[in-house]
């Protein structure tokens, strides 16, 4: 697609602002009604998918240029998916999130791409992760567990790490948790190790479209030659861009979040949770796993009208609402830790507040990406809870490293490795 196959949605839009909150009847207090981080940090109209579609639509009729203004206006937008959400409580005939995507895109393709992104991408050139770090010591987070390599063997199932799992110090024991797990459970797995490249979801969101495509069709086309039929990953980012993205593209793999596969096997009682862990916790869904992580749907139908007036679609369209994402398993895991209580914040599930880590945000505005963090954190505290979990490694860094920025402290912990401590 590109940005003029959103030419009319850019008339569509009734300016109704919606955009900017969680569904009215989900608003428990006015201090956590908003849902869009850009439009409550920038605090103007332009920086929310509303204020988007008027740009695009500038944009589109020629009216005005792509500015400095322009790219943080379209720079700043999360990917999150949140204002797709709110918009669908009413209407289905706008996709503010794929517009936000494609205006994105549009900026890149016309020269305009930010020089912190084409650092990152440098990086990612050069090491296989936008963290620049050595490729060969991708691996090392498996260290001391008997799993076997892809590469020569083949393998089934795929235990994908992620980049941000994979070498972050603090996230790697939970990535070694869960691999543990499966092995523990019979599971027969394989890692591709310092082989293993980024999926590229993470730039698909923030404009590069090209470099995405050029990643997704390597990792897939090495994918196949192994005899890869089902992928397992721990970071939501990576789950939302094989299951939704690549499957775009044309891949066939089954794609499983680690929640999902670790919340079966312990409902099939291959893994036993036995040991008390008493906390009280509360949980942040993931935008990837949650609101993005609905199965993918294929659709190549076409716009119509009736009496010229109401928009429908030839043959029907897949409806991404949020509703199917993956909010069940999570909190199953965690009701089924003894000792363990869960308390909700007031935003959750579909209406979940981004952790502000991604579309490209937190390379190019790291203080707004901090700022959205913190934002969560001071939410997660007034549940009363003793720990903030999640399922997503991107989620985890920018909540751990809010407080150095001047959000509330709160211990962060990934789900898996506290499912970890109820296995004895």
């Amino acid at each position: 697609m590109a940005l003029t196959d959103f030419a009319a949605e850019t008339d569509w839009c009734s300016q109704c602002s919606g955009c900017k909150w969680i569904p009215y009847d989900q608003v428990k207090s006015w201090q956590f009604a908003k849902n869009c981080p850009s439009v409550a940090y920038f605090n103007f109209n332009s920086y929310s998918a509303r204020g988007r579609y008027a740009v695009s639509r500038s944009l589109l009729h020629e009216d005005s240029t792509i500015t400095p203004e322009v790219e943080e206006i379209a720079f700043s937008c999360l990917a999150c998916g949140s204002c797709d959400i709110s918009c669908k409580i009413c209407r289905y005939n706008l996709e503010p999130l794929q517009m936000v995507r494609e205006l994105k895109f549009h900026v890149v393709e016309n020269g305009h791409m930010l020089d912190e992104h084409r650092a990152v991408m440098e990086k990612v050139e050069q090491t296989g992760n936008p963290m620049g770090l050595p490729r060969a010591h991708r691996g090392d987070w498996a260290d001391g567990l008997e799993v076997r390599s892809v590469v020569p063997e083949k393998t089934a199932v795929l235990f994908f790490t992620g980049c941000k799992f994979s070498y972050d110090k603090e996230l790697q024991p939970a990535a070694k948790a869960s691999l543990k797990m499966l092995l523990d459970a019979g599971v027969a797995v394989g890692i591709l190790g310092a082989r293993e490249m980024c999926c590229g979801g993470r730039w698909y969101s923030s404009g590069q479209r090209d470099e995405f495509n050029r990643m997704a069709d390597a990792n897939i086309k090495a994918w196949e030659k192994a005899g890869v039929t089902t992928i397992v990953t721990p970071c939501s980012d990576c789950f939302h861009a094989l299951s939704r993205l690549y499957a775009e593209r044309g891949a066939k793999f089954e794609v499983v979040h680690i929640v999902e596969m670790v919340s079966r096997l312990v409902a099939e009682g291959k893994i036993k949770l036995t040991k008390p862990v008493p906390m009280t916790v509360t949980y942040h869904d993931p935008c990837h796993l949650g609101r993005q992580g609905e199965p993918y749907e294929p659709w190549q139908g076409e716009y119509t009208k009736i009496l010229e007036q109401v928009v429908v679609h030839d043959s029907k369209k897949p409806r991404y609402n949020g509703a199917k994402g993956h909010y069940e398993e999570p909190r199953d895991l965690l009701r089924a830790i003894p000792g363990v209580e869960l308390v909700e914040m007031e935003r959750i599930r579909e209406y979940s507040w981004c952790c502000g880590a991604g579309g490209g945000a937190i390379e190019a505005y790291p203080q707004y990406s901090l700022w959205t963090a913190a934002e969560r954190l001071t939410e997660a505290t007034a549940t009363g809870a003793e720990a903030l979990v999640s399922a997503c490694g991107w989620c985890e860094r920018n909540f751990m490293d809010a407080p150095a920025e001047g959000g509330p402290a709160m211990p962060v912990i990934d789900i898996m490795s506290l499912v970890a401590r109820a296995i004895e």
